[in-house]
């Protein structure tokens, strides 16, 4: 392309150069490009293929189909294969603009697709697919396209060739795979009409032409007396239930003029009504046909008691929720299966728009509970939609410390999910207690610092009325759960409180610094260190201290950070009368072993209730490493007995007997050069 050429020159030129092929080449590039610029989605390489290949043939014709290599022959590089997905492209997306411009360039594209979808479809090799098969067979590719999107390049351009394979296909659609292609495709899995064998019965040429659109097919298949208009699916929805779902008016209008047509039918499954589907999908015009019709009850309600309001207001459809209540026979304040309103749908959505219209109105309770006693406010205070909870706690009649079937109030919610905005608007308030507590006992400063939401913790922190010592139903204090998850920073913000109780116990008996040891958490453990308040031997509910669960998890910066610290007493028992090096011991925790002989107030030999010793523990859980050192610590007793009067070194079978004569005999030859420590080591070995 020259200097001076334009993008747009450049295109028209090769698009000659196109059209000046010889042979099939010149329509076959041509075809290509109407294809990947008209497709609803971008195609496959072997969908395009396919698709190409149907022309001229009766039935899928293997070798009638180009191969790819052709295709980005005839088109001289205008079109590219997308490698990660294998999928068909322009070359670039100025190519588009240009191709949409020069409309001239393919004469009605969508009906040729159409037909070609169609007829594709129609192949009686396609046609003896079963509708049971969930995906589309290798050897058809393009059935997937075709199923998804005849229907919507038909909508666009129907011809009375497109109109004749279509209603050669809607004849018997149920029992056709390309329904199923369908359903599965666009279709929440919940709410797929297929029966037991996984087929779509009942799903009909009406419920097609409905589903798409098509308001040629469904007047055909009207005047035609192809089927029943009032035909149901396996989950009882009619063709004008479809229609409105999708909202398709022009379906609509046509079905609601067949007197015969049933306009305010509920489906089996879910009880939905046309006009609950189109309320919930926010198709308004849909909705201001069906809401004109006399018969229509716009308050009726789905099995699950909820009404178009109350789907409209959910998913924040602010049109048909104006028009739904200028409606003299809708009640605002209907609740459902759930006791939830229209205002506890929107409010819990964040649907900021339709809140505000239901709070303007006088019939509509703004505090109501819901089943289990949770205000609209309550459930916008967990979700964090803080335009709503602005908007709530405007109102006078709306209690801001309510408390649901939990007793968890919407600054408890607010505060385990993290929401910083809603918390500082209800820590706004007089009448919001920061310390009332749930169910559990549990206070919103808890919840925050077990939730791990720092600036929270430090919101309530600030206010003098907050107790940073509540415990909740196991004892816990706020300092407690956030040294138990080693959240270093909000025990800080705990500490610089001078009112609160850095050694307090729970339930169990654990503080702070046991529960820090035990779960490891370095920092937090120094950071309680720096108390002076902080007891570093302080036994839990079986007497363990902090140094006992930090050598029994194998914590060593935490073991030792302990023994650096002064008055640590290293051989304190515990309920069972073990010490820290007993518990090192069983575990197999060298280095922590080693750290604790280093110390000269520990007992090697110290005994528990079972007179069992640490080098007895390491000889019963075989780990030699651990029985080494013992060993080779001065004071450690091999033949100290248990309870039981037994010592490591009893109760060896027949066949350690033999192997530790056979031993001793060659070492009283002198062939082995070992000393006694080596002797016992090699015997603790074997019998264990």
């Amino acid at each position: 392309m020259t200097k001076g050429e334009g993008v747009g020159d450049a295109y028209t030129g090769t698009l000659s150069r196109i059209q000046a092929q010889l042979g099939s080449r010149s329509k076959l590039g041509m075809e290509v490009l109407m294809w990947v610029s008209h497709a609803e989605r971008p195609l496959h390489v072997d969908e395009l293929c396919h698709a190409l290949g149907v022309e001229g043939s009766i039935d899928l014709d293997i070798g009638n189909i180009p191969a790819i290599e052709t295709l980005l022959a005839c088109s001289l590089g205008l079109i590219t294969v997308e490698k990660s997905s294998s999928t068909v492209r322009l070359v670039h997306y100025t190519l588009q603009e240009y191709l949409s411009n020069n409309t001239n360039l393919f004469p009605n594209p969508n009906s040729i697709i159409a037909e070609v979808c169609l007829t594709y479809l129609n192949f009686p090799h396609v046609r003896s697919f079963s509708p049971t098969l969930r995906s589309v067979p290798p050897t058809a590719p393009f059935v997937q396209y075709a199923s998804c999107y005849w229907g919507t390049h038909a909508r666009l351009e129907t011809t009375e060739s497109v109109k004749t394979l279509a209603l050669k296909l809607l004849d018997g659609y149920d029992k056709h795979i390309s329904s199923k292609v369908l359903l599965l495709h666009d279709v929440r899995a919940e709410e797929q009409p297929f029966c037991g064998d996984g087929t779509p019965t009942g799903f009909t040429g009406f419920h097609g032409a409905a589903y798409f659109g098509c308001v040629e097919l469904t007047v055909a298949l009207l005047e035609t007396n192809k089927g029943d208009a009032e035909a149901t699916d396996f989950h009882g929805n009619t063709a004008i239930a479809w229609a409105s779902r999708r909202g398709n008016e022009g379906v609509v209008r046509v079905l609601l003029e067949w007197s015969e047509v049933h306009s305010d039918a509920r489906s089996s499954k879910y009880g939905s009504a046309p006009l609950l589907w189109a309320a919930e999908n926010g198709h308004e015009g849909v909705v201001r046909i069906l809401l004109e019709r006399k018969e229509i009850n716009p308050d009726k309600t789905d099995k699950r008691g909820r009404t178009p309001l109350s789907w409209a207001s959910g998913r924040g459809h602010e049109g048909v929720v104006r028009m739904l209540l200028e409606q003299n026979d809708i009640n605002p304040d209907r609740s459902d299966k759930w006791r939830r309103t229209p205002l506890w749908w929107a409010s819990a959505s964040g649907r900021e728009g339709v809140v505000r219209m239901l709070l303007e109105r006088k019939d509509v309770n703004p505090d109501k509970l819901d089943k289990w006693r949770r205000t609209p406010l309550s459930w916008a205070s967990m979700s964090g939609h803080e335009g709503t909870v602005r908007m709530l706690l405007e109102r006078n009649d709306v209690n801001p410390d309510k408390s649901d079937l939990l007793r968890r109030t919407p600054l408890s919610w607010a505060s385990i999910g993290g929401h910083e905005g809603v918390v500082r608007m209800l820590l706004g308030r007089n009448d919001v207690n920061p310390n009332k507590l749930n169910l559990l006992c549990e206070a919103p400063l808890s919840l925050a610092s077990m939730a791990r939401h720092e600036v929270i913790v430090r919101m309530l922190l600030e206010r003098n009325d907050v107790n940073p010592n509540k415990p909740d139903l196991l004892r816990r204090t706020p300092l407690s759960l956030a040294s138990a998850d080693g959240h270093e920073v909000i025990v800080r913000m705990l500490l610089e409180r001078n009112d609160v109780n850095p050694d307090k116990r729970d339930l169990f008996g654990l503080t702070p610094l046991l529960l820090a040891s035990g779960y490891g958490h370095e920092e937090v453990v120094k950071t309680l260190l720096e108390r002076n308040d902080v007891n570093p031997n302080k036994q839990g509910f079986l007497r363990g201290t902090p140094l006992s669960l930090a050598s029994k998890s194998g914590h060593e910066g935490i073991v030792r950070i302990l023994l650096e610290r002064n008055g640590i007493s290293p051989d304190k028992r515990d309920v069972l009368g073990r010490t820290p090096l007993s518990w090192a011991s069983e575990a197999g925790h060298e280095v922590i072993v080693k750290m604790l002989l280093e110390r000269s107030d520990v007992n090697p030999n110290k005994p528990d209730l079972l007179r069992r010793t640490p080098l007895w523990w390491a000889s019963q859980n075989r780990h030699a490493g651990v029985v080494r050192i013992l060993l080779e610590h001065n004071g450690a007793n091999p033949y100290k007995p248990d309870s039981w009067l037994l010592s490591i070194l009893a109760f060896p079978s027949i066949s350690t007997l033999l192997f530790c004569l056979l031993f001793l005999i060659l070492y009283a030859l002198g062939y082995l050069g070992l000393s006694t420590v080596d002797l016992v080591f090699i015997y603790i070995c074997t019998i264990t």
